[in-house]
């Protein structure tokens, strides 16, 4: 929490929220579920941080050179940390619950990676909803190239849970789930974000939680 702040790469109420949902994470997965948050807090800081200069000259950087608010670090780990207090106040309800914490953040990281590396090296960019060639950076809009980004970083996270919980069908279903959420980002942005309705941390948030549910549905599919 301290060095997020020290380095700005949160603000001083965006560490202590953190610091709060860690406590809840770890109350639900312990120390895979910390593991997995910090995977993704690093990575997020490093694609946020690529090639920062050219986001900046081109419109497309995220505010205070990616210093995250509360509010941000909240729409990428509320839906984790909520889902380990629930198992933590809730044990009878017997929860796979580091399965569906590594889920939540497979899309919080395809999300950030896709977003921020697709801006870079994309080529082409198509609105997910019409697939019409569209600008860059907008909501809805997706690359080949950041599409293909996200799926790594849900891959990283999926593997990283298999390091704690053992190699298992699992492991796809994480990559899988993680990709759906991103999808599912891109979906709520060109059909609500764009409207007004939802701002960007609700996406970010609901997006996860996409992620979730459908683990939540393989779980009682298997």
């Amino acid at each position: 929490m301290a060095a997020s702040v020290v380095f700005k790469k949160l603000t001083p109420l965006a560490a202590i929220t953190g610091g709060i949902l860690s406590c809840c994470i770890y109350a639900g997965a312990g120390c895979a579920g910390i593991t997995l948050m910090a995977v993704f807090f690093i990575l997020g800081v490093l694609t946020t941080s690529w090639k920062l200069g050219q986001k900046i000259a081109d419109g497309l950087a995220e505010t205070q050179k990616g210093r995250r608010t509360a509010a941000q670090v909240f729409a990428n780990a509320g839906a984790a940390a909520i889902a380990g207090l629930i198992t933590w106040v809730l044990p009878e309800l017997d929860l796979n619950t580091p399965l569906i914490i590594a889920a939540c953040f497979a899309s919080a990281t395809a999300d950030t990676v896709s977003s921020e590396l697709g801006n870079v090296y994309g080529k082409h960019f198509y609105h997910i909803l019409s697939f019409k060639k569209a600008t860059k950076g907008a909501n809805g809009v997706i690359s080949m190239e950041g599409t293909l980004a996200g799926c790594i970083g849900s891959c990283i996270i999926s593997v990283i849970y298999a390091l704690w919980e053992g190699w298992s069908i699992d492991t796809l279903l994480i990559l899988i789930a993680g990709t759906f959420g991103n999808f599912i980002d891109s979906i709520l942005g060109a059909a609500l974000e764009n409207s007004g309705y939802i701002n960007n941390n609700a996406v970010n948030f609901l997006n996860t939680c996409a992620a979730a549910v459908f683990i939540l549905i393989m779980d009682l599919i298997r």
